[in-house]
């Protein structure tokens, strides 16, 4: 593969509540078994991508645990391999990441140092699956300068978190309008935060940006070129789900609820690779129920569970009715309890004879501060 791959993983969002009070968003559980970062890395290792490297910077202890090594995504390799780069002070910078094109500036040796051609940029807190290959052959054809993958958005993604794209016949981009309070059309193309760019280009682009003290790769790169540059639209029409606010990190997990969509992820080709955990496998006792649910191994099921994705490592009591919820890992649910629409934190424990019911539409967060740990 000509291209190196590069993960921005350092950011955080305030529409995930709780959620992202202990862990970057790419570090967030997805589908029982895998956290969102996997899906990047397994299209990045699947389209035969050598080198990548993975941006942290906001809480990001347990997604650094997750990366601790490459093998699991195949990137163990003599030439290449998975960088994970976190914000450095050093003798001419002092700041942490000042935005996207900042995280990018700030490791450019990493960019100057290596051979390949093109840059393939991704945000890790996306899911899907793409064949990078076809990507950056359509870069070449279309003699673009940037490509932008976009898909189309549906009724229930909220617009003004993304960035709205308009095309002419061709797909090269004609307008470009970054998180709008307002869109008029009904299904608009929006960028899917994968973007490809000649390398050397990329260098002299960020160089520029913060020469003039410009920060963000959206607006002071993509956004002020789009007149200047050829830019160019490839439009992704499999499935695509941002996780970064809680409505969607909810509704992505029951996707998985899903069959063809757990088909399309984990019984077709390319595979999506995760670090494993050596955990037996989830023991259903006498009087257990499960309905329609994922139940990740390590977990222990004593009640009824229906429409939900239970995590590794959780322990659901006698009497208890778990319905339309995400557990996460490592929760201790106690008996008699009864928890519908939520999103319980991982390493909780509900206590007996608790209720938590979310509104229809409005998903709870249970964050139980109990001192679980001490003695």
């Amino acid at each position: 593969m000509k291209a190196i791959g590069i993960i921005l993983a350092g950011g955080n969002s305030v529409r995930m509540r709780e959620l992202s009070n202990k862990r970057a968003i790419s570090a967030m559980p997805v589908a029982g078994s895998y956290r969102a970062i996997d899906f990047s890395l397994s299209a990045m290792s699947n389209s035969h991508i050598q080198k990548v490297a993975v941006l942290t910077q906001y809480n990001s202890r347990s997604l650094n645990a997750h990366l601790s090594s490459s093998k699991w995504w195949d990137f163990g390799r003599k030439q290449g391999g998975l960088y994970v780069f976190t914000p450095t002070i050093t003798t001419d910078n002092s700041y942490w990441y000042r935005g996207t094109a900042d995280a990018l500036y700030q490791n450019i040796n990493f960019l100057k140092a290596s051979h390949e051609p093109y840059v393939i940029i991704s945000s890790g807190d996306c899911i899907f699956k793409m064949d990078f290959n076809d990507l950056v052959e359509y870069h070449i054809d279309k003699k673009a300068d940037i490509t932008i993958v976009c898909t189309r958005a549906d009724e229930a993604m909220d617009i003004t978190r993304f960035g709205v794209i308009s095309v002419d016949d061709d797909m090269k981009v004609v307008d470009f309008e970054e998180k709008p309070f307002f869109c008029r059309e009904a299904e608009p193309l929006i960028s899917a935060g994968i973007y490809v760019i000649r390398r050397r280009q990329l260098i002299e682009m960020l160089e520029k940006a913060v020469e003039d003290e410009r920060y963000d790769f959206v607006n002071d790169i993509i956004i002020r070129y789009k007149d200047i540059k050829r830019i160019y639209a490839y439009e992704h029409t499999e499935y695509w789900r941002n996780i970064a606010s809680v409505d969607d990190y909810y509704r992505t997990n029951m996707d998985f609820l899903n069959k063809e969509t757990r088909d399309y992820f984990f019984r077709q080709y390319p595979d999506i690779y995760s670090k494993i955990d050596d955990l037996p496998p989830a023991k259903f006792n006498s009087g257990s129920r499960v309905k329609n649910s994922l139940v990740s191994s390590g977990s222990i099921v004593n009640g009824t569970i229906e429409n939900s994705v239970v995590f590794k490592e959780v322990y659901v009591g006698n009497n208890t009715t778990i319905k339309n919820s995400i557990i996460l890992n490592d929760v201790r649910i106690g008996d008699n309890t009864y928890i519908e629409n939520c999103i319980v934190e991982s390493h909780d424990m509900v206590r007996p004879n608790a209720s938590y019911i979310g509104e229809p539409g409005k998903v709870r967060i249970v964050v139980e501060n109990n001192e679980r740990y001490t003695i």
